[in-house]
């Protein structure tokens, strides 16, 4: 058999099948058979190139094999990735064909996105008449299987094209007008008998039935709350009384009322549940219970003592391998650029753990949850907003969701668990409810902090504060010269409060969650008479599992390391405005530290160059090599465009540049 597969488009000879094809065929369908797996019981996907098949129907194996000697395979369709073929050899990837291929795989994806969905809701007692979601189901269905013309050669159908016009308007901006007017020029370019959508209407009304809503909730224009279940029916705001609608300039003609905010929320159940209806994903969803942990590495959530304890503590969540792990992120968002309009969104994003970390953190599964809208940050009344996201985490914890799972063809309840949030040290606070600001910032020690205010400067500093957090014999504890001047820490590291710690403090303090009245006036009195580091009772204690989590709040690593390198490379290079070295922090050095190398020459009243910073010399060859440096695809961006050669500085390097030069100059240097 010849290897290249060149055999499934030489059917005839000499108006006879060959018989090198007769083979092919007996081969591939014997390959279909040893993969059950994409198997619908005794039938498989028919790949014939007949207008009703094309890898979108099923039939038993003596059915496929008439239809490719009378058809022939559909256009491009080297790999069998149809019949569980995940890779194709180098002979075999010659032969494909670019531009056929990509047109078919398209139009088989939007197909097999839809049968997916359809295979979700067979259930063993399905009723006689289907459900409203069921019907839309069967009609995404029937427009995936109908072809936008007859005999076009593409095989586009109507689901496909209206997917990518949908594409393309996000992607390009079209207005809804615009995609109006494409529409009907499309179906005017068509033949006659076709079934393209004619507006932008029409074609929401089919993508409606893929069954992945959005909820758009009207809020009050100050954050102080949305107008949702009970508050649903509200004209005004119940907390600062601002109007839920803007005024109407024409009274006398019957229009909608436009509020003056709004939030978007994106429903989380349905989105689960399509992890496990589709053949891709579902068998991934059990890879953090089925994996083999490597000695004490933890290449996964699932290996950490967090993730055991959740499991050790509630074992009747764990039993189901199949209910979902989530992480929570949060972050503000310029949507118009730093030199646009100034509006602050902030939107917040949910992570299904069970999968391998190669697909974890890939963007298809990091599921956009809820906008906050600006124009201004929502601060401390960011739970106003996860108000929604809260009650249905609560839902699928106590109840779950019905699911069919297309790996094992069974339903089961689907629960879901919210393990911990990963944020900057800003949002830590909107999240967690304790002040990242002043002198009780650190989330470890609060009130046990040692923080002080410079003296010249005036800014809060955490210099030699968590040398406690060292061993009780550590060298580091008794130095006197590498630290604060003539200080040695003999105290033990703080005691790390559990949750139930927590919550009692806030409800002796008497904290308010800032959804309920008076809740914004209530706290403020309570931080202006206590002086604590608690500004609310956030919202995710409403969790029932949240107070015995191990982990409750994670600090987004990269971001911190941004902030500490470019601190640490602007005083190195000696930026004029950006260096941490200046005249303020040389006086405050000579308080606190004992570097009498660096302290102010009394008779000429210069402060002696740091031995830290680089003279020119050094600085140029420092920029000659980063902008001749070259690096791996994907490793890091190109550093070439980050050198400013006329001011010798390092500039616009994102996250994951500064990331990788800080781990390998540690690395180098054994520094950590």
């Amino acid at each position: 058999m010849n290897d290249t597969r060149s055999w499934m488009y030489r059917r005839l000879e000499n108006g006879f099948i060959t018989n090198d094809f007769f083979n092919g065929v007996e081969e591939f369908v014997n390959f279909a058979k040893m993969h059950p797996e994409i198997m619908c019981g005794e039938t498989m996907h028919c790949p014939c190139n007949h207008r009703r098949c094309r890898n979108r129907a099923y039939h038993d194996e003596e059915v496929v094999k008439l239809h490719l000697c009378r058809y022939g395979f559909v256009p491009g369709y080297y790999r069998w990735h149809h019949h569980g073929e995940t890779y194709i050899t180098p002979e075999v990837e010659h032969w494909i064909v670019p531009s056929s291929s990509a047109q078919v795989e398209h139009v088989d994806h939007m197909h097999n996105m839809v049968n997916d969905i359809y295979n979700s809701i067979n259930i063993e007692d399905e009723p006689q008449s289907p459900n409203e979601t069921a019907k839309n189901l069967y009609v995404m269905l029937t427009a995936s299987e109908t072809e936008i013309w007859e005999g076009n050669p593409n095989g586009h159908s109507q689901l496909s094209v209206v997917a990518r016009l949908l594409n393309m308007k996000a992607k390009h901006h079209i207005l809804e007008r615009c995609y109006d007017d494409l529409c009907q020029l499309i179906s005017e370019l068509l033949p006659t008998e076709n079934c393209m959508t004619n507006s932008f209407y029409d074609t929401k009304k089919l993508i409606k039935g893929l069954g992945l809503p959005v909820e758009k909730i009207d809020c009050c224009s100050n954050n102080c709350m949305i107008y949702w279940r009970d508050d649903i029916d509200l004209q005004e705001c119940r907390f600062c009384g601002h109007p839920r609608y803007k005024p109407s300039l024409r009274r006398t003609v019957k229009k909608k009322k436009v509020p003056w905010n709004r939030m978007y929320y994106f429903p989380l159940t349905s989105r689960l549940q399509r992890l496990y209806a589709s053949v891709e994903t579902a068998k991934h969803m059990r890879w953090h219970n089925e994996h083999v942990q490597d000695g004490d590495a933890m290449c996964h959530p699932s290996d950490s003592p967090a993730w055991k304890n959740f499991d050790t503590t509630h074992p009747d969540f764990a039993l189901e391998v199949r209910n979902v792990r989530l992480g929570l992120s949060a972050d503000g968002f310029q949507p118009f650029g730093q030199s646009g309009q100034q509006y602050s969104s902030w939107p917040v994003i949910l992570t299904p753990y069970n999968l391998p970390p190669w697909m974890c953190m890939k963007d298809e599964y990091m599921f956009l949850t809820v906008i906050a809208p600006g124009p201004s940050n929502p601060k401390n009344k960011l739970d106003v907003f996860l108000q929604p996201l809260i009650a249905e985490l609560n839902e699928l914890w106590s109840v779950g969701a019905k699911t069919y799972d297309v790996h094992v063809k069974k339903n089961f309840t689907m629960r879901a668990s919210l393990l911990w949030t990963i944020s900057d040290f800003p949002a830590y606070a909107m999240l967690s409810g304790w002040s990242t600001a002043g002198k009780l910032a650190c989330p470890y020690c609060m009130e046990n902090s040692d923080a002080f205010t410079l003296t010249n400067d005036g800014k809060t500093s955490w210099f030699d504060n968590h040398r406690k957090f060292l061993p009780m014999d550590h060298n580091f504890r008794r130095n006197i010269k590498w630290f604060k001047k003539n200080h040695q820490v003999k105290k033990p590291p703080p005691h790390i409060k559990s949750g139930d710690e927590i919550i009692e403090e806030l409800e002796s303090y008497g904290f308010r969650s800032v959804i309920e009245a008076e809740a914004t006036e209530v706290n403020s009195e309570i931080v202006r008479q206590c002086k604590c580091g608690w500004r609310k009772r956030s919202i995710f204690w409403e969790l029932p599992y949240w107070r015995i989590n191990l982990i409750r709040h994670n600090l987004d690593v990269m971001h911190i390391e941004k902030n500490v390198f470019e601190n640490i490379f602007n005083t190195i290079l000696n930026v004029p405005g950006r260096t941490k070295d200046n005249a303020k922090s040389r006086e405050d050095l000579k308080e606190f530290c004992n570097r009498p190398e660096l302290h102010r020459d009394d008779i000429s009243n210069i402060y002696p160059k740091a031995c830290y910073t680089l003279d020119k010399h050094r600085k140029v060859v420092l920029c000659n090599w980063l902008r001749n440096l070259k690096l791996s695809d994907g490793y890091a961006s190109k550093m070439s465009r980050c050198v400013d050669m006329a001011k010798l500085k390092m500039f616009g390097m994102k996250s994951h540049d500064c990331h990788v030069f800080m781990q390998r100059y540690s690395k180098k240097h054994k520094i950590f």
